[in-house]
C-alpha cells in the first residue's frame, strides 16, 4: 500500500489493524504477509492500484512549518504548502518546526524507510548559526561521540565557518540525525542554535532551490544514487517552482 502511493509504512499497519484490509477476498489481520503481483487487495472495498515508480523530490522546507500530515497545535505542516499537481508523498525523515533547508520527499514508503535508516551512512550537512562562543578544540571532541542524558550521539564532524559579534556560524555533519540532535549536543557546549539549515542528505543537496520550491530528482541521477532501491523509471522530471519567473530556483547541483 506504501509503494501504491495510498499511505505510509506505519499508515497501512493501522489501516490492517482497523480491518480496512482485505487480501483475495479475506479480512488481514497481520502486516507480516507476503503477498505478490498476483494477489487481489483491497482497502475499504476498493481494489490497490499496482505499485507507482519510485520518485523523489528536493524541498527547501522553510522555518515555521511541521514535517507531519496533521498537527494537534493547528499549525502549518509541510504537506499544507506543497504544490497541488505534487501526488502523494511522504518525507524521508523528518526536520523539526524551527530547521529550514533540505528535505527529501518521495511517494515510495519502502524507499523512505531505507533512505532514513543510518544504515545507509548517508552524511547529513547542516550550516548553523549560534549564540555564544566556542573553540575549535572543542569542538573537535564532538568527532569521538558524545552522551548527553543517557542518550547517545555518534561521532559529529563541526568547524567554525566565521565569527560575529555574538554569534558564530558552523560547518556540521553527522549520519544519524536523532531528534533535536545538533541543538542539544551545542547547547551542551554552551551555545544557543538560532537557526539551522540542512544544505544535504547524502548526494542531494539543497544548491540553490528557492525558499519553498519543489524539485524532482531526475531519474538517472536516481538510478545512479540508489540502483537497485528503486523501482521503475518515469517520463522527464518536472519543477514545481512557487514564483513564475525565478530564475535559476529549479535547477539542481551535480549529484
Amino acid at each position: 500500500m506504501a509503494r501504491a502511493g495510498l499511505c505510509s509504512r506505519r499508515e497501512a499497519e493501522r489501516w490492517i489493524g482497523d480491518g480496512r484490509v482485505r487480501v483475495n477476498g479475506e479480512v488481514l489481520t497481520t502486516p507480516a504477509v507476503t503477498v505478490s503481483a498476483d494477489d487481489r487487495i483491497e482497502v475499504d472495498g476498493k481494489p490497490v492500484a499496482p505499485a507507482m515508480p519510485a520518485r523523489l523530490w528536493r524541498y527547501h522546507k522553510p522555518a515555521g512549518l511541521v514535517t507531519s500530515n496533521a498537527d494537534p497545535q493547528g499549525r502549518p505542516t509541510v504537506f499544507d504548502r506543497l504544490p497541488k499537481s505534487l501526488p502523494r508523498v511522504i518525507s524521508v525523515g523528518r526536520l523539526d518546526l524551527n530547521t529550514e533547508g533540505l528535505l527529501l520527499l518521495t511517494n515510495d514508503g519502502e524507499l523512505a524507510r531505507r533512505l532514513e535508516l543510518p544504515a545507509t551512512g548517508w552524511t547529513r550537512r547542516y550550516r548553523v548559526r549560534a549564540h555564544g562562543r566556542i573553540t575549535p578544540e572543542t569542538l573537535r571532541k564532538l568527532a569521538g561521540g558524545i552522551t548527553l542524558d543517557g542518550f547517545s550521539y555518534a561521532p559529529i564532524e563541526a568547524k567554525i565557518e566565521h565569527r560575529s559579534a555574538s554569534n558564530v556560524w558552523l560547518a556540521i555533519a553527522l549520519s544519524e540525525g536523532k531528534n533535536r540532535e545538533i541543538r542539544r549536543v551545542l547547547e551542551s557546549l554552551g551555545l544557543t542554535v538560532n537557526r539551522l539549515i540542512r544544505t544535504s542528505f547524502g548526494p542531494f543537496q539543497l544548491g540553490t532551490l528557492a525558499r519553498g520550491d519543489v524539485d524532482e530528482v531526475p531519474q538517472k541521477v536516481l538510478g545512479e544514487q540508489l540502483g537497485g532501491q528503486i523501482a521503475g523509471r518515469t517520463n522527464k522530471p518536472r519543477s514545481w517552482a512557487r514564483t513564475k519567473g525565478r530564475k535559476n530556483a529549479h535547477r539542481r547541483r551535480k549529484s
